[in-house]
């Protein structure tokens, strides 16, 4: 503890400087410095920044970490920065842990598996776009407070020096934390244009923390979104991935579509915004997808509260209603339609996903749960039979749990009376779900025959007419249930002397 306390006082005479503003604030800052005190004296991290140390190298932890700390929120990555090349750190690790990785040598960085934690630390970087090609140009820095003075936002440019604990913050990342706020160690738009992804990371960190863009940011974003075109698709889509995967995306979501960044990247989400007239009366479709999209997450966490954010799920209740647009149509006496809206929705989507270099399973679930999200509406109207409810299950397939989610989600409407029913109805599916499952294991519907089966009972070849006999077997079973092996034997006889 003795050994400790130099540090601390160093981080308090820092943040002593700060205009804390209140008793919660000063609360929050004791308890950082505390939690980043312990940390530094852990196993783990002691002897990595002793071991730099005494190979005459500079260590700090940076970004996120520091960040965390600060907002009383977990750190669950640690990622530290030095003045050593990726060699000099590996051959220090190398006295460490024999768990090391170096994927992302070529950027300066190199993981590490230490004995209790997983770590990355990277070599102080001064790199930034040309403006023309796609990946940055990588440049080793030469001190710590340039390294961050070249980061996205100041509330992740500030360090911790090891091991004495001396708190590094050049840009004032404390100020913007104290005040909910992200702005850029520089001016916006050169922060921007050195790198155009950190655009998109202004609303991720926005819904992911709850703070507000400074107004020179927002104002940046709406000048530079064509800057966006340098930047690969696959590092948008992980960003927008990011995105969506946040406690709260809606947030982001609206920063990109009011500063038109949306408009570059995913066109169809601003395009809901479709045009009212006193005439005819709809839902603002843009408003119904983010409250759908908000009580799809709503549902994910509370029938689901350990488990991680569902990004097929999230994709699918941002993109179930952009075949609208495309759809809408003007009826007698001022009503709207949008007829298969629901399978003109999932082309557009599987376009848009495929442009962004989403992985084909994601792809294909985010399609089929946008094609199948109205199936459910009718079944309010009159009980399904059997039958329906077999299709409906068989149809969804392991997408069956994320459709409940989607269409219980899908129901906006303020008529309580409406939503009442509407929920009473879904209610009363997922149940005969259930009993059916119980009953006759839905989720792994067969015919009653296989194919190897329906070959030897009509002395067939493989080919055709075998997965023709299938199909009708399929269709019994789903109409009237698990039949005894002699029945189905006697309908598929009886079928092919009627073909």
């Amino acid at each position: 503890m003795a050994e400790r306390q130099p540090g601390r006082s160093r981080l308090v005479q820092i943040l002593l400087g700060k205009p804390l503003g209140s008793l919660e604030a000063m609360k929050s800052a004791a308890a950082a410095i505390s939690q980043l005190s312990e940390l530094a004296a852990s196993g783990d991290v002691r002897k990595l920044s002793e071991a730099f140390r005494v190979a005459g190298r500079e260590l700090a932890l940076v970004g996120g970490s520091i960040r965390d700390a600060f907002l009383d929120r977990p750190m669950n990555d640690l990622d530290f920065t030095t003045d050593a090349d990726p060699d000099t750190t590996l051959a220090i690790l190398a006295g460490l842990t024999k768990t090391t990785w170096d994927v992302g040598r070529a950027f300066g960085t190199i993981g590490a598996k230490l004995s209790k934690h997983t770590v990355e630390i990277t070599t102080y970087r001064a790199d930034a776009y040309d403006g023309e090609t796609r990946k940055p140009s990588v440049q080793f820095g030469t001190s710590l407070e340039q390294d961050l003075l070249r980061r996205d936002f100041k509330v992740n440019a500030m360090a911790l020096r090891l091991p004495d604990l001396q708190l590094v913050d050049p840009s004032g990342g404390i100020d913007d934390l104290l005040h909910e706020r992200l702005s850029t160690p520089g001016g916006a738009e050169d922060s921007f244009t050195d790198d155009p992804l950190r655009m998109l990371r202004a609303a991720r960190f926005c819904s992911q923390l709850g703070f507000q863009v400074a107004d020179e940011v927002r104002v940046a974003m709406s000048a530079l979104g064509s800057k966006l075109e340098i930047v690969s698709a696959e590092r948008i889509r992980d960003e927008l991935s990011r995105l969506l995967c946040t406690p709260e995306p809606r947030t982001g979501l609206d920063l990109l579509v009011s500063t038109g960044i949306a408009d570059l990247v995913i066109p169809e989400i601003p395009a809901l915004k479709l045009q009212l007239d006193e005439h005819h009366h709809h839902k603002d479709v843009y408003e119904h997808s983010l409250t759908v999209l908000d009580q799809a997450i709503e549902l994910e966490q509370s029938r689901h509260p350990d488990s991680q954010p569902d990004l097929v799920l999230r994709l699918a209740a941002l993109l179930h209603d952009i075949g609208k647009p495309a759809t809408r149509r003007f009826e007698t006496g001022g009503a709207v339609s949008f007829h298969h809206h629901d399978l003109v929705g999932a082309k557009l989507a599987g376009k848009r996903l495929r442009e962004l270099r989403f992985d084909k399973p994601t792809i294909t679930a985010v399609c089929r749960l946008i094609e199948l999200h109205l199936r459910f509406f009718g079944y309010s109207d009159s009980a399904w039979t059997d039958s329906a409810v077999r299709r409906y299950v068989r149809d969804a397939g392991d997408l069956l749990e994320r459709l409940h989610i989607l269409t219980r989600a899908d129901v906006t409407t303020r008529n309580r009376k409406k939503a009442e029913r509407l929920e009473f109805a879904y209610d009363d599916l997922e149940s005969r779900i259930s009993e059916l499952a119980e009953q006759e294991e839905l989720a792994s519907i067969r015919p009653d025959l296989d194919g190897s089966q329906i070959m030897k009972i009509l002395n067939i070849p493989a080919g055709p007419l075998v997965g023709e006999a299938y199909r009708f077997l399929l269709e019994t079973r789903l109409n009237e249930g698990p039949l005894e092996p002699k029945e189905a034997e006697h309908r598929l006889k009886e079928w092919f002397s009627n073909r």
